[in-house]
């Protein structure tokens, strides 16, 4: 760890299966420790006011304070301290998505998704970037993607290099870091290097605005 604190999560679920799981697994990583639970929104709220959590990880459909809004409160353009906030939730509706990520959330998972997703999506959301589940991917960014541009107008300039052109189409499909690393027979830190090196060139806040670059520009196409 060398000296590195753990990433400190609060969990916002009704389910105390659900959250007994989810610190099971959380607490099994030597970079992460849960810090507290709440059974709604307000609580979850509250907590992460007085506990200061480095992430929160929120359901949707919860008492008192949905997830969503509990989303905004925290990362939101006005939250006086901005939290990272992970939706997870067994509810993958597109306006869900959409409203999750214009409220702020650093990413959005499926409860079905497993433990490696949970892991890495709190990684990610340490590292800046916006981690969604692949079940959902395609369909979010068809939605949030513009139409292609029409023949006549003058192609958007390509500043990457073929591998990075290989990651980008890897990052539309709705790949992770690890099966990205796996598909292209490179180290998962590498994969990192090069996603953080096309955010750069693409002027890019996260992976889900590298997508719709892709769609935007026909690297990658809707589909599987």
């Amino acid at each position: 760890m060398n000296g590195t604190p753990p990433t400190r999560i609060l969990l916002a679920d009704d389910q105390d299966d659900v959250r007994s799981g989810f610190r099971l697994v959380l607490d099994s990583q030597p970079d992460m420790t849960v810090v507290g639970e709440a059974a709604d929104g307000a609580t979850a709220y509250d907590l992460a006011r007085s506990l200061r959590p480095d992430v929160v990880l929120a359901d949707i459909r919860m008492p008192r304070l949905d997830g969503l809004e509990l989303t905004r409160r925290l990362a939101g353009p006005q939250a006086p301290h901005p939290t990272r906030v992970i939706v997870v939730t067994t509810f993958d509706l597109d306006e869900y998505v959409h409203t999750a990520l214009h409220n702020g959330a650093s990413g959005f998972l499926l409860k079905r998704s497993g433990p490696a997703l949970l892991i890495e999506g709190v990684r990610a959301a340490m590292a800046g970037d916006a981690l969604i589940s692949p079940q959902i991917t395609v369909r979010l960014l068809h939605r949030l993607t513009a139409p292609p541009p029409p023949p006549a107008r003058a192609p958007e300039p390509d500043p990457l290099t073929d591998r990075e052109r290989d990651i980008v189409r890897l990052i539309a499909r709705g790949h992770t870091n690890a099966r990205i690393a796996a598909d292209l027979f490179i180290s998962p830190g590498t994969a990192k290097t090069h996603i953080a090196n096309i955010q750069a060139k693409l002027k890019t806040a996260n992976r889900v605005g590298i997508a719709a670059w892709a769609w935007r520009t026909g690297l990658a196409t809707p589909g599987p």
